[in-house]
C-alpha cells in the first residue's frame, strides 16, 4: 500500500522548480496557474533567492504548485492514502480529488496572504527541537510560553512563539534535546497568533464546493481518516491555528498497512521522518525529475 505525502513550509529552496519546468507542458501549466492567482510562480521557483521564497504569501502557493506538478509527472497513480504536512494538506486535498488544482491554488494563495498578514502583527517564528522525551519537551515549551505547533514524531517537535520566547528556548533547551534549529518560516504558524487567518480562510472556503476524497485522506488534526470533502475543508480552515500532529498521521499509516511512502516535490523532510518512525516502509522523495523513474517503480510495486 502506497501513501502519497506533501511537505509543508520550509521545504522550499532557491531554484527548486527549475528542472521541473523543463518537462513537456510544465512551464505553460505553471504560467497559467501564476496568472490565475496573481503570483509569478515561475520566477519564484527558479530565480528568486531564499529570502524571497521564505515569504509566507509566496512559499505556500509555490509548494502546492510544485507538489501538484510533480505528482502529475508521475502519470496515473492510485495511492492507498494521501496526507500533507501543514500547507501540504491542501496539496493532499487536490491529490485526493477534494479540490481541483484551480481551487487548491486559489485557496492556498488566500491562506498564504492571510497568514502573512497575521504574522506581521507580532515578530514570531518557529524552531525544530531534535531529540528528547516528548512529554518533557512539551512541558518545557509551555513553561516558556511556546506552543508545540508541530509534533512530528521520530524525535522532532517544532516550537512556535515570539522571537523573545524562541531566544529563551535556545538559551534553555529542554532536557535531552540535542539541537534547536530555527526554521525558514516567517511566523508562529499553528498557534493562536494565526487566529485572524482562520476567519479569512473560512470566508474563502464558503465559495468552494469540495468533493469527497477518492482515496483515504489522513488529517493533521488527529491523524484520522476523513470521509467527506466538507469535513476536509473545515479542517483545512481550522488547521492554520491548531497544532500539526504528524506523529499521529504516521501512526495511522502503520494501522493502514502502508508499505511505501512517496513524497512529492520538494521532497525530503517527511521522507526523513518516515525513515526513523516507519521501519520497513520503503520511502522515496521527489526532488528533481531524475527521481521520476524510481518513483514510478515504487508506484508500480506498491500502489
Amino acid at each position: 500500500m502506497l501513501v502519497l505525502v506533501a511537505p509543508g513550509q520550509g521545504a522550499q529552496t532557491p531554484g527548486f522548480l527549475t528542472e521541473w519546468l523543463d518537462l513537456p507542458g510544465a512551464g505553460e501549466r505553471v504560467a497559467a496557474w501564476s496568472d490565475a492567482i496573481g503570483l509569478d510562480l515561475v520566477h519564484y521557483g527558479t530565480k528568486a533567492d531564499a529570502d524571497a521564497i521564505r515569504d509566507t504569501a509566496v512559499a505556500q502557493p509555490l509548494l502546492v504548485a510544485a507538489g501538484l506538478l510533480s505528482a502529475s509527472a508521475l502519470g496515473d497513480v492510485a495511492p492507498g492514502a494521501v496526507a500533507g504536512h501543514s500547507v501540504g494538506e491542501i496539496t493532499a486535498a487536490a491529490l485526493a480529488g477534494v479540490l481541483d488544482d484551480s481551487a487548491a491554488l486559489s485557496l492556498v494563495r488566500k491562506r498564504g496572504l492571510a497568514m502573512a498578514d497575521a504574522a506581521a502583527t507580532t515578530e514570531t517564528g518557529m524552531a525544530a527541537l531534535l531529540g528528547g522525551d516528548p512529554a518533557t519537551t512539551v512541558a518545557h515549551l509551555e513553561k516558556l510560553g511556546l506552543t508545540p505547533a508541530n509534533i512530528n514524531g521520530a524525535g522532532q517537535i517544532v516550537a512556535a512563539g515570539t522571537k523573545e520566547q524562541l531566544a529563551a528556548l535556545e538559551a534553555d533547551k529542554p532536557e535531552g534535546v540535542r539541537k534547536v534549529v530555527v526554521l525558514k518560516v516567517a511566523g508562529a504558524f499553528h498557534t493562536h497568533h494565526m487566529g485572524p487567518a482562520v476567519d479569512t480562510l473560512a470566508k474563502a472556503a464558503e465559495a468552494l464546493t469540495p468533493g469527497d476524497p477518492k482515496v483515504t485522506y489522513v488529517s493533521n488534526k488527529d491523524g484520522k481518516a476523513v470521509a467527506t470533502g466538507a469535513e476536509v475543508l473545515r479542517r483545512l480552515v481550522g488547521q492554520v491555528a491548531n497544532p500539526v500532529r504528524w506523529d499521529l498521521c504516521m501512526e495511522t499509516f502503520k494501522e493502514l498497512g502502508v508499505t511505501a511512502l512517496l513524497e512529492v516535490c520538494p521532497g525530503g523532510t517527511l521522507t526523513g521522518l518516515a525513515k526513523r518512525a516507519l521501519p520497513g516502509v520503503k520511502t522515496l522523495a521527489l526532488k528533481t525529475p531524475a527521481d521520476l523513474d524510481a518513483a514510478r517503480e515504487l508506484v508500480a510495486e506498491h500502489a
